[in-house]
Formats: structure tokens, sequence, C-alpha cells
């Protein structure tokens, strides 16, 4: 069975990188009985700005955005996107828009121990800020989803209040734009083919299997 590697280029507060996510996870079980993909989940800050305990987020929304307006119909369309994907995003319930370096060490962890642990890990991610409204630059919400995961709490939550990994983090994330990447998702695939954007799982099905042929 032919493999096919992919770097996931990612902000885990991206409404488009969760939807992106829902699709690829289509498009691979699509294949599962003809091809292998590995996703390594790599770190990218939409905003680096945003201090330690976080900003008001419908606040910050509508300033980027231009308006309250334009903002809400922003998540009505994801809203419906994520309904097609099996997603329920619930962004009235999104009150902090946290600094994501400590999700992306979390997700640094989870690949230490396996491809599957750092899936399971961003999968929990998504949920707790989308669906859930949950803080996930809070450490101790970190550390619960860390637990859920299979991980161990007290070692994460350990790690959380050090500097463990930050540079490794940043050096990631500087990478990233080095290379180019100025919005998520962004999908490298072996290491020589990108795809941008929170494509179609067609698109991204049809492009693994012309690799996967290759």
């Amino acid at each position: 069975m032919n493999t096919v590697t992919i770097d996931a280029v990612i902000d885990v507060v991206c409404p488009w990188c969760y939807l992106g996510k829902a699709r690829l996870d289509r498009a691979i079980s699509a294949l599962a009985d003809d091809l292998e993909v590995v996703v390594q989940w790599r770190p990218f800050e939409l905003d680096s700005t945003v201090p330690p305990e976080g900003v008001d987020n419908q606040a910050m929304l509508a300033e980027k955005l231009g308006s309250p307006i334009r903002r809400d119909e922003m998540h009505a369309q994801l809203t419906e996107l994520g309904r097609e994907e099996g997603i329920t995003f619930n962004f009235e319930r999104i009150l902090i828009r946290p600094n994501t370096l400590d999700a992306h060490r979390l997700l640094l962890w989870a690949h230490t121990e396996s491809i599957a642990m750092q899936n399971a890990v961003i999968d929990r991610l998504y949920k707790a800020n989308f669906e859930d409204g949950l803080n996930i630059g809070d450490h101790k919400v970190l550390a619960d989803i860390a637990a859920e995961s299979g991980m161990d709490r007290e070692m994460v939550m350990r790690l959380l209040s050090s500097d463990a990994d930050v540079d490794t983090v940043r050096n990631e994330i500087v990478n990233a734009e080095q290379m180019g990447v100025t919005g998520v998702p962004f999908f490298v695939l072996n290491q020589k083919y990108a795809l941008s954007g929170a494509q179609p799982a067609e698109v991204i099905q049809n492009a693994l299997q012309q690799l996967a042929t290759a």
C-alpha cells in the first residue's frame, strides 16, 4: 500500500481549519483501502499578539471583519458548511479568543507519543473551542483535553507551567511563514505539493490519488 504524508499547518482557533480537517478526514476515509495517509499537525498563529489571558472574541472578530453584522454573516456561513461535515459550530459560546501557543505545545507533546494521539488531541481542541466554547488557552482545560486523549494530566500541567518547547513551536511557525504560508489551513503533501484552504473533500481525495499513482 502506498503512503502519502501530509504536513497540515493550522491554528486551533481557525474555523476554516476545523472544516478543513473534517474534509481531509473524509477524503482519507474514502481511500482507506488503497492508501495510507500520515498527517502531522503543524503550528501557526493567526494572531500572536493575543495576550496569555485571551481577548473578547466577539469584539475582536467584529473589529477584524468590520462590523458585528459581517461577523455574524461569516458565522452563519461557517455554521452551514460545518453542518455538512458533521460539525456543530456554536460561535455564540466562544467568549474568549485565546493565545494558542500552549495548545500548539500540547499538540507537539501529543505527537511525541504518536500520530494517533496528536489526532485525538486536535479533535478535542477543536470541539472544546468551537462547540463547547471552552477557553483552550487555559491550562486546566488543556490538561483535561490531554487526559481525555490518554496523556498524563499531571505531566502536561507541569510542562505547561514551564517554558518547555516554546522556542520549538515558535521556530516551526517562523519556518511556515518563511515557506510562504500566510493563511491556514495549508497542507503540504509529500513535502512537495501544496493545497491551500479548506478544500472540498473531493479535491483532496483527487490530489491524494494522483500522488499515490505518481
